[in-house]
Formats: structure tokens, C-alpha cells, sequence
């Protein structure tokens, strides 16, 4: 299938897929799937789109919670970016994250479905802080790119390139993308499907600005700490996740234009 004849499109994942980061619980989420969805239509007006997504979500829950409503909606196109949250957690197995991400790839590819996926920038330059994960990254990253090889999984190489890790590209929260980062993620995606109209541009550096001087550094470190990486390890502590409660916002297949009839925002209004 060309891709511009794409008619079925649907998101798996966790919280950058369901938008967080670009647009608010308020106004509504948006996100790079989103942006995706919108650059499809573009070139084909009788697309439909749904979002799966949930944040919070490890691979093994997209797995389990997401697979099977995936395959009842029959995607001629499925996006499946998931693992961040798990080399998040004090216990992390590469090999296992990618394993449950195979496994979404074998069911997906296997009904024709032609599924892309992504890699992870070195979070030890987007938030200092996580450099101790940043082996974890490389290692998920291989896991992601040998289960995509095996099932002939289209791969968005976002890992390895500077802007990536721009801090321009990500939120207050340094874990998910900015508007801008969104939608460079969605030209990256374009791009890997060859999407009439995509090119490389995603990749190119953003002008120079100025460096902060090392106190001002070390300054904001320490307010990212206090307002998010505190209640980020409060909730781990406590047992909670950030998607307690939710549910994907766009579960069935729609028409760009079209809303869902229900919020699927069901949980507390609480940070990511």
C-alpha cells in the first residue's frame, strides 16, 4: 500500500503518543499522533484515526490492554512507541520491554498492518538528572530496532540526532515532547513512511541560542526536581500512575473532524 492510501490508523501507546505535552487536559491534548493523523488526511481525505494511547502505560500494559481492541479495529497503519516508562523503574529488563513490544509487532504485521515505531534520545541530555539511565536507553533502543527488524517494522530513527535532544523540543517536564518536539516527532514518522510531502527537515538544529551560565544550570536542575521528579517519585512510592483511572481519548475510529463523544480523561487532574 503507497502511503498516502492509508485509510485506518491507529495509536498504541503511552503518554507522548496521547499527546502530553501539547495541549492541556483542559483545552485538549493534541500530540504527534494527532499531527500524524492531519498529515495523512492531508493526502487522504478519507482517513480514520484512533488513539489508544494511555499515559502512564508500560509496554507490557500497551500490550495487554491495547493489542487486542488494536486488531478489532483492523489498521491498515499502527504506530507502536512504548518502553519509557519502564526504564523508568527501579527494575528494568531491556530484553523483556522489547519482547512485549514483538510481541504487538508479530500480532499487528501479521493482519497486514504496516506498523512503525520509533527510538529514544539519550534522556541524560534532555534532563541531567537521568543520565544513570542512559545505558538503559541504548539497550531498549536495540531490543526496539532487532523486533522491528525481524517483522519488517518501520523504525523512526529519532535516537542519534542533536535536535532531538534540544530542550526546545520538550516541555517543563523534560520527560514529554513540546509542541515543537510533537511535531517534529510526527515529520520523523512522515518521513520513515514516506509520506508524500515528508523530508528530513525533522532532523535539522534549531538557531543557536545562549547557553545558561552553570548556577542558572544548576538552578533550574533543582526547580525540575522539586516539581516534578518529587512527585514523580511519590507516586512510585505510593503504587500510582499518572493514567489511574483513565482511558484512551479516541478509542474508535473517526474522521479527523470528528470528536468522540466522551472525555476520555476519566482520572485526576494530576501531573505526569
Amino acid at each position: 500500500m503507497n502511503s498516502g492510501e492509508y485509510l485506518r490508523y491507529v495509536a498504541l501507546g503511552d503518554s507522548q503518543t496521547e499527546g502530553l505535552g501539547d495541549g492541556d487536559d483542559i483545552i485538549g491534548l493534541r500530540g504527534w499522533a494527532d499531527r500524524l493523523a492531519e498529515r495523512l488526511a492531508a493526502v487522504n481525505p478519507s482517513l480514520e484515526y484512533a488513539n489508544l494511547a494511555v499515559r502512564g502505560r508500560v509496554a507490557g500494559q500497551v500490550r495487554t490492554e491495547q493489542l487486542g481492541p488494536a486488531l478489532a479495529l483492523r489498521p491498515d497503519l499502527a504506530t507502536v512507541v512504548a518502553g519509557v516508562n519502564d526504564l523508568l523503574r527501579p527494575r528494568f529488563d531491556a530484553a523483556e520491554v522489547a519482547g512485549h513490544l514483538e510481541e504487538v509487532f508479530t500480532a499487528l504485521t501479521a493482519t497486514g498492518a504496516h506498523v512503525v515505531t520509533l527510538t529514544f534520545p539519550d534522556v541524560g541530555k534532555i534532563a541531567p538528572l537521568a543520565r544513570p539511565v542512559r545505558s538503559r536507553v541504548i539497550d531498549l533502543n536495540d531490543g526496539i530496532r532487532a523486533a522491528a527488524a525481524r517483522h519488517g517494522v518501520t523504525v523512526a530513527e529519532t535516537a542519534g540526532h542533536a535536535v532531538t535532544t534540544d530542550p526546545r523540543l520538550w516541555s517543563a517536564d523534560r520527560l514529554h515532547a513540546s509542541p515543537l518536539g510533537h511535531e517534529r516527532i510526527a515529520a520523523a514518522v512522515a518521513h520513515a513512511i514516506h509520506l508524500p510531502g515528508s523530508d528530513d527537515a525533522w532532523t535539522l538544529p534549531l538557531p543557536p541560542q545562549a547557553v545558561p551560565a552553570d548556577w542558572q544550570a544548576a538552578a533550574a536542575e533543582l526547580r525540575w526536581a522539586a516539581a516534578f521528579l518529587g512527585p514523580w517519585l511519590v507516586r512510585r512510592l505510593r503504587g500510582r500512575s499518572s493514567g489511574d483511572g483513565r482511558t484512551a481519548k479516541r478509542p474508535q475510529l473517526l474522521p479527523l473532524s470528528t470528536t468522540p463523544d466522551s472525555p476520555a480523561d476519566t482520572g485526576p487532574r494530576e501531573s505526569p
